[in-house]
Formats: C-alpha cells, sequence, structure tokens
C-alpha cells in the first residue's frame, strides 16, 4: 500500500490544540499538520475533524493520512548537485551557491526539488507539493549538506532528530575582522521590522543560540570560523555575526563592505553532517567538501596548515563538544 494511503495511529501524550499535539507526534510544523486537518485526512476518536484548534484530551486516539502532493510541472534545470550520500531512505546533496531550494511564489529559476524531479527520485510529500523530501534548507547563496527524505517515514524521524538537536551541521564562514573570543551567541531572532528581507536580534523573538569557534586568520584581518546551531533559525548564523559585528565576506545584506575585495557570494558552506539514520539507527556523519571559489579564496588570503579542510572538519565535533559541550540530546 502506497505510503500517502496508510493509516497513521497515535495516542494524544497530553491535552491540548490537535494542531500542537499533532505537530509534536509527527515532528512537523504545525501549519502543515493544519493543512492534512482542514484536507479531512485527520480523525479523532474515529470521527473526521476539520478545525486545527478542536481540544484533545490525553490517552485520546488520533488518526490521518499523508496527502499526495499534486505532480508538479518539470522545469528546465542547467546545474548538476553532487551526491555525498544516497541509500533507500535518504540522500544528501552537496548544494552549490545560486540554488534556491524549494519553489515559491517569488522564486522563477529552478530550485533543488526541480532538479530532484528531474532526477526521478522518489521523495517524500511530509511537505507538500513546494518542500516534498526537505527536511531542512540552506540560504540560495550558501552551500553544503542537505538531507532530503525519500518516504514520509524517514521524513518523519529525521524531523524529529532535527527538533531534539539530534541532527546538524558544522559551518565554516570567512569574515572579515577577527572574533574577538570564542563565543556562544545566545539571543532571540525575529523578522527585522525595518527591513522585511532580514532578521534580527529582537526581543521575545524566538531563541537561538550559536557556537562560534576560531580556526585560523587570513590575509586583510579575514578569519575562518566555525559555527554550530543549536535552534534552526533563518539567516541564524549571519544575524549572530552581524551583532557581534562581524559578516560573512559577500554578504552585503546584513554589512559586509567589500574591504577584502570583490566576493562573489556569501562565503557560508556547512561542511559536515550528522544524523542517526531513520531505518539502521546507525550514527553517521558525511563531509561535505568546499566548493572552488571558496577553497580558492582560502588558498590565496590563508596559510595552508591551520585550516586543511579534511583534519579541519574532523576535529570540529570534538573541539565544540570540549569548548560549549554537547548539543542536543547528547547533554
Amino acid at each position: 500500500m502506497p505510503e500517502r494511503e496508510k493509516e497513521h495511529r497515535l495516542t494524544a501524550v497530553h491535552s491540548g490544540r490537535l494542531d500542537k499535539v499533532l505537530s509534536e507526534a509527527m515532528g512537523q510544523s504545525r501549519n502543515q499538520v493544519a493543512r492534512l486537518i482542514e484536507a479531512g485526512a485527520v480523525q479523532l476518536e474515529g470521527v473526521p475533524v476539520s478545525k486545527p484548534g478542536r481540544k484533545v484530551e490525553a490517552g485520546q486516539h488520533i488518526a490521518y493520512r499523508l496527502l499526495e502532493a499534486p505532480r508538479r510541472e518539470e522545469m528546465p534545470v542547467d546545474f548538476d548537485v553532487e551526491v555525498l550520500y544516497e541509500d533507500e531512505a535518504l540522500l544528501v546533496l552537496n548544494k552549490p551557491a545560486g540554488v534556491v531550494v524549494h519553489p515559491a511564489p517569488s522564486v522563477k529559476e529552478p530550485t533543488l526539488v526541480d532538479w530532484l524531479v528531474k532526477r526521478g527520485v522518489s521523495l517524500s510529500t511530509l511537505s507538500g507539493e513546494e518542500r516534498h523530501g526537505i527536511v531542512h534548507r540552506l540560504d540560495r547563496e550558501t552551500t553544503g549538506a542537505i538531507v532530503v527524505a525519500k518516504s514520509n517515514e524517514a521524513h518523519r524521524i529525521l524531523a524529529e532528530e532535527l527538533r531534539r538537536r539530534e541532527m546538524g551541521r558544522y559551518y565554516l564562514a570567512l569574515i572579515d575582522h577577527p572574533l574577538r573570543e570564542e563565543t556562544s551567541v545566545d539571543l532571540p531572532i525575529a523578522r527585522n521590522l525595518k527591513n522585511r528581507l532580514k532578521m534580527a536580534v529582537v526581543g521575545g523573538g524566538r531563541e537561538a543560540r550559536t557556537d562560534f569557534l576560531k580556526l585560523a586568520q587570513g590575509a586583510r584581518e579575514t578569519e575562518l570560523v566555525a559555527a554550530r546551531l543549536h535552534s534552526g533559525r533563518t539567516h541564524q548564523i549571519r544575524v549572530h555575526l552581524a551583532h557581534l559585528g562581524r559578516h560573512i565576506l559577500g554578504d552585503e545584506l546584513y554589512g559586509y563592505r567589500g574591504k577584502q575585495g570583490k566576493i562573489p557570494r556569501v562565503f557560508l558552506h556547512a561542511g559536515l553532517l550528522y544524523l542517526t539514520h531513520p531505518l539502521s539507527g546507525k550514527r553517521m556523519e558525511i563531509r561535505a567538501p568546499l566548493f572552488g571559489d571558496m577553497q580558492e579564496y582560502l588558498e590565496k588570503n590563508f596559510e595552508r596548515s591551520p585550516w586543511n579542510e579534511e583534519t579541519t572538519f574532523d576535529r570540529l565535533p570534538g573541539r565544540f563538544d570540549d569548548r560549549f559541550g554537547p548539543v542536543g540530546r547528547l547533554q
């Protein structure tokens, strides 16, 4: 039976709104869950429910079906993507710069989802047509490791890992001035009220914490730093660096002024992914090689020995744990 036709059952562990209880159980956003409820795909004690705000009591039984995403019209794709890992449950890609992850009304060019559709990859539909298979995202100019789920069950498990911070990525960033010290920024983030394209540190925003390590200092005051997230807010690394008065090379949106020369894009790379495989339970670490433009900048402006790509990635988990402690459930 196709997974979309299969009825999934669970028992509410606490009282509350149906969309909130089901969102926590499925590891999906309340918007995605509300879509299921409003489409008539959710039952409470055997009775179809259409209102996301319906009250649920602890111990009540909930059943739901996953919606089939409408077939997306194929769009010409003029780029390719490196596959870092693939099996029957998931796909890990090394996303290039300039590629948007999923379609949106404002996006007119082919996206990573279009590339997946063209490649004929069987994808989960848990997040709907526009984001099918996408467990987490990267900004357009950010490169590096991104996970794609091939089934709804794998998507559900991986999304729950992400929520519990048992899945995540270590990032490398080139910044315009050295950090004064290795630091952890724990400040809330929300939409910038003066510029809707930006996020900002805002009191009352969503909690966000980023750990920063100093790796190597280069020419013209540049520095290579590593970042680890304890939350997944939009533009989080860029916002927290801007709060420290530092900017990623090429990130003009958040204040980079080009003192180090013209930079083609934001030099931020998700270089090391960690997760637990949704089927086997095996702990995995997958490295995403740097792209040529960032690699070339490092070779021209940094001494090779302090930042050697292979040893840098291999050492990052231990260095972060030693300096800041573990993240997520590993604590």
